[in-house]
């Protein structure tokens, strides 16, 4: 996988609603990660990033590519798992942000193996 295609995002609104449903949570200082186990094979990731959270649209667009791009390069088993956004994430410096989420991702893989 080469790309963050259509196909490893959550998209509707009842995609969202049955990782709120059933979710098993992992929480961090900076993000709360709820995840939940899909039939597809593969990994599919969603992002709650809200302006009371991340007040700036810059931050909030630094903070998804940053999620997109660690999701991406970590091998996930098929779960959903949504992002919400912690206040006082935007201060955080970027290459912060990659370890601890390198760090959450893998606790996500280990977590939802059987």
């Amino acid at each position: 996988m080469t790309c963050f295609d259509k196909t490893r995002r959550l998209l509707k609104k009842s995609d969202y609603e049955y990782v709120f449903a059933q979710a098993k949570k992992v929480a961090t200082s900076e993000f709360i990660f709820l995840y939940r186990a899909n039939s597809l094979g593969y990994a599919r990731l969603g992002l709650a990033l809200s302006k009371k959270a991340i007040a700036k649209a810059h931050d909030r667009n630094r903070l998804k590519r940053l999620l997109r791009e660690t999701f991406r390069i970590k091998q996930l088993p098929a779960i959903d798992v949504v992002v919400l956004a912690r206040p006082g994430v935007a201060k955080v410096e970027n290459k912060t942000i990659i370890a601890k989420l390198g760090k959450t991702w893998d606790k996500l893989i280990d977590s939802s193996a059987i």
